[in-house]
């Protein structure tokens, strides 16, 4: 899918700069819906989805979760769902938990509420826009019981890396939103990107590494689906690293 992406500036009438990551702006040329996800998405957008910021790039109110799941609930947000495949396995698996999920792709967003009117999911919510945007302005300190941030983009060239989500703060912004004994779950085939999760989430003194074998004494379940993309990266040879962090 191409996408634009472009770094935030600091510039007069432009994105004020600050510390993290982020996608500024981006451009989907293959975001056509199917008849049956723009039906769907005119159905159930209104009641389980939102932008992070409107057309005029002003950003949603704080969340107030919940009145939008309708419940008090453990709250799980997880960082560029894709089209949903781990969403909808493992809400379906943890209906005591509601989940936050964030992407940019329209498409993606569609597939995904699609399976949560299929499956009939009531703790799914969806947030269109970008990951940090919901954490820095969205999400209240101490608000989520785990984030995952499952194969991010890993912006393979080395002009490029500062543009990778993990970094040290915006791993520090999400160990602020985790509550105590709160779980971050990341994973990725790149080699590299491996390599600079491990170092950053190992260097936030908030957080402590955990064994992805660790087991089921955890808040959050840890046991994620293989997604057809994570499927043909191990064909072509990639390692999966799996990391686990507990907020101290």
């Amino acid at each position: 899918m191409q996408v634009q992406r472009e770094q935030a500036r600091g510039d007069e009438g432009s994105v004020p700069a600050h510390p993290f990551p982020r996608v500024a702006s981006f451009r989907s040329r293959r975001s056509a819906l199917s008849g049956l996800q723009r039906e769907t998405w005119e159905r159930r957008w209104p009641e389980l989805g939102m932008q992070a910021r409107d057309s005029d790039g002003q950003l949603a109110h704080p969340l107030d979760a919940p009145a939008w799941f309708g419940r008090s609930a453990p709250l799980v947000l997880e960082i560029g769902c894709g089209t949903g495949v781990s969403t909808l396995a493992m809400a379906a698996a943890e209906p005591q938990l509601d989940v936050i999920a964030v992407e940019v792709y329209k498409r993606g967003l569609a597939q995904l509420l699609n399976g949560i009117d299929r499956d009939g999911l009531t703790n799914v919510r969806l947030i269109r826009g970008d990951g940090v945007d919901v954490l820095e302005h969205l999400l209240a300190p101490e608000s989520l019981t785990g984030v995952r941030v499952f194969f991010p983009d890993p912006w393979p060239k080395a002009r490029h890396h500062k543009r990778r989500l993990l970094q040290p703060a915006t791993v520090a912004l999400l160990a602020d939103r985790l509550r105590p004994g709160g779980i971050l779950h990341a994973a990725t085939d790149h080699a590299g990107y491996a390599e600079q999760i491990g170092e950053v989430g190992d260097a936030e003194p908030a957080l402590r590494r955990l064994d992805p074998d660790a087991g089921d004494d955890l808040p959050i379940s840890i046991r994620r689906p293989v997604t057809k993309y994570e499927d043909k990266a191990r064909h072509a040879g990639s390692a999966v690293a799996e990391f686990l962090w507990e907020k101290r």
